[in-house]
């Protein structure tokens, strides 16, 4: 029986677990960060706006949670240390779980409860750096702007459904995390394996994995996971596009009897490119009118593209004595990093590393200081900030981070400008807590991954036989019911899965490969039944171990122990009994009735069915069915008759 058990809603942040020919394979482990947009910000300083904000009391005032609940322009938020939404723990034991694969640093929490599986795979070196990056980063900006109180009470369920929405609306409360602690990011670390693309790792004696390049970001895969006959593809986060990473490599997801799809685009109507230029125009405009311009961002991936546009756009909007800033405590590891993994850049890229040059050109602008990084606020940034300029840095939800000061220092302002390129926040939500607001907010989503036209085609090309895919995609965004272009439609329909469910996947193990062992092979003899094709009998104790199956000769019993009296006796070899000859072949209808008739049966009545033909012996009121996978002789009380019947079918059948 192969399974899927689902433990995110979250289609852009999966995590599924494959149960597949007696291995148990976790697909993405991804931490859904969205409900961090329920709390407080973290100031890095102390904000006398969000200390005076007032705490939330009920119409009826029976509901008093003071030191939970904070108001801020009609909406209520918790002022505690953020947590987070982490996949369903109680569908499955996750102790059973034997491995994970990653398919981009976004699809990693770090940690498994209750226990952490027995081994922890990721697709590909790279990954591992970026993994810390990410993990690092959020530990940095939780660790130093640490809340003592910790909010429970409004988790109560019949507290809960009396609050005000989102948080009326927010599902498995009780089971939402603090972050975990460096500690902890090392110790899951320690148990990723490195592999690389098209690598192929044996689990078990059971299946192989292989990833490959799936084109969205450095380092990010897709997985082929197969035995010998049955292949299932998991395509997530992938890209068509030309940016910087390897292209996307479609033509191995060919043959697949599954195809578990996730990680399509968020913004299925907003093109990359279009954004793009968005985001120059609006940078351009603040910055001439005086103004600054933040970038809440991650400390890799869409950063580079921006940079990359940046370099290109600086001199034609004679921007080159605006300063650009990067702050994040692993911004100085993150631009050094991404110049040196040439193995995982498309071939632009990996060329311009052999020159020697570097192949993203922020380099260029560290060289010529027209792009700075720093840790934090603090220390250098301080004496060498001046404005107007351009800042990057996190967290895109503007709940943690350094992004938290700069939306106090620079929210008052009308000049300033917000650019949301991140779409994994709504930006509406993301500053519901600075409101009011008088700084300019603009929303340029930047998501590569594929959107609905493109899997369309991308799945008429490699012709799965089943797809596998959240619910979401299934119908169209609940904003747009009439859009029936915003969904997948497929035939067959595909099979839609949505969080604590459970599908049964819908092909079975026909085959499974055996091997037979030389001495074996060589004591076969086979006959030829038609031209090419021959059959041999076989006589074997199978033998399975670490699922791999093989065939051996039958051992041959050992002496049993003689008797004085026996001595005598001659010792003669235990006589092992034959096999049954096993029968090929067809019975062609008209031969045997005209056999039939030679042997003095001439009433016989034939009647087709949809297995073969039922002949009637009247006279002798006797059934005859002749199928293709069997010859059924119905007589009753006359033995010798039935015996010269199977003699005649014989007559036309090959004995091996």
């Amino acid at each position: 029986m192969k399974l899927l058990y689902c433990l995110s809603g979250h289609p852009t942040l999966p995590c599924n677990v494959l149960k597949f020919k007696s291995t148990t394979i976790m697909l993405d482990c991804g931490l859904d960060t969205t409900s961090v947009l329920n709390f407080l910000p973290l100031p890095l300083v102390h904000s006398p706006r969000l200390s005076k904000l007032p705490s939330w009391v009920s119409k009826d005032g029976s509901l008093n949670l003071e030191k939970e609940l904070k108001e801020c322009a009609g909406r209520v938020f918790v002022d505690s240390q953020p947590e987070f939404c982490l996949p369903e723990r109680e569908l499955l034991d996750l102790s059973t779980v034997d491995v994970i694969l990653v398919s981009n640093y976004h699809c990693f929490t770090g940690t498994v409860e209750p226990e952490e599986p027995k081994e922890i795979k990721t697709c590909i070196s790279l990954l591992l750096f970026f993994f810390r990056l990410l993990m690092e980063e959020l530990v940095n900006f939780m660790e130093r702007v640490p809340k003592a109180q910790s909010a429970t009470c409004w988790k109560n369920k019949e507290i809960q459904r009396m609050l005000p929405g989102p948080l009326k609306d927010a599902v498995d409360v009780w089971a939402w995390k603090r972050s975990y602690s460096m500690p902890e990011v090392n110790s899951a670390l320690s148990k990723v394996q490195l592999v690389g693309y098209s690598q192929k790792v044996e689990l078990f004696g059971a299946v192989q994995v292989s990833p490959l390049s799936s084109g969205y970001s450095l380092g990010s895969s897709n997985w082929i996971i197969q035995s010998h006959h049955e292949k299932v593809s998991y395509v997530s986060g992938s890209s068509l596009l030309t940016t910087h990473p390897q292209p996307m490599d479609q033509s191995s997801l060919k043959n697949s009897d599954v195809l578990i799809l996730t990680g399509l685009t968020q913004m299925p109507t907003a093109n990359p490119d279009g954004m793009l230029g968005e985001f120059c125009s609006n940078l351009a405009m603040t910055i001439r009118a005086g103004g600054n311009v933040l970038v809440p961002c991650y400390p890799s991936g869409v950063i580079y593209d921006l940079l990359e546009c940046l370099y290109q756009f600086i001199e034609s909007a004679n921007l080159g004595t605006t300063p650009f800033y990067f702050i994040s405590p692993v911004a100085n590891s993150s631009l050094e990093f991404s110049q040196i993994f040439a193995e995982w850049l498309c071939h632009n890229k990996q060329s311009k590393v052999y020159l020697p040059e570097p192949p993203f050109p922020h380099a260029e602008l560290i060289q010529t200081n027209k792009l700075k990084h720093y840790s934090s606020i603090h220390g250098d940034f301080s004496i060498e900030f001046r404005q107007p300029c351009v800042v990057f840095t996190g967290h895109p939800s503007l709940r943690f981070g350094d992004v938290v000061h700069f939306m106090e220092l620079w929210g008052k302002s009308s000049l300033n400008t917000i650019i949301f390129t991140e779409p994994d926040f709504s930006y509406l939500d993301a500053l519901a807590p600075y409101q009011p607001l008088a700084m300019k907010c603009v929303y340029c989503p930047i998501d590569t991954r594929l959107n609905f036209h493109q899997v369309s085609k991308l799945l008429k090309e490699v012709q799965p036989v089943h797809v596998v895919c959240p619910e979401q995609y299934t119908q169209p965004p609940l904003t747009q019911s009439h859009r029936s272009d915003l969904m997948l439609e497929l035939q067959p329909p595909p099979m839609p899965y949505r969080r604590c469910s459970v599908l049964s996947l819908p092909f079975r193990r026909r085959y499974e490969r055996v091997y037979i062992l030389p001495e074996l092979a060589n004591s076969l003899v086979p006959s030829e039944i038609k031209p090419g094709v021959s059959l041999a009998t076989v006589s074997a104790v199978l033998h399975s171990k670490d699922n791999k199956h093989t065939l051996q000769s039958v051992p041959k019993p050992p002496p049993a122990p003689l008797s004085k009296k026996r001595k005598r006796v001659l010792e003669e070899p235990p006589v092992l009994l034959a096999p049954k000859p096993l029968l090929s072949g067809a019975v062609p209808l008209e031969a045997f009735l005209a056999t039939l008739q030679k042997h003095g049966i001439t009433e016989v009545k034939v009647e087709e069915t949809a297995d073969g033909h039922i002949l009637h012996l009247q006279a002798e009121d006797t059934l005859i069915q002749l199928e293709e996978d069997g010859t059924h002789i119905v007589c009753d009380n006359n033995e010798p008759l039935r015996t010269t019947l199977r003699d005649l079918v014989l007559r036309f059948l090959q004995k091996l």
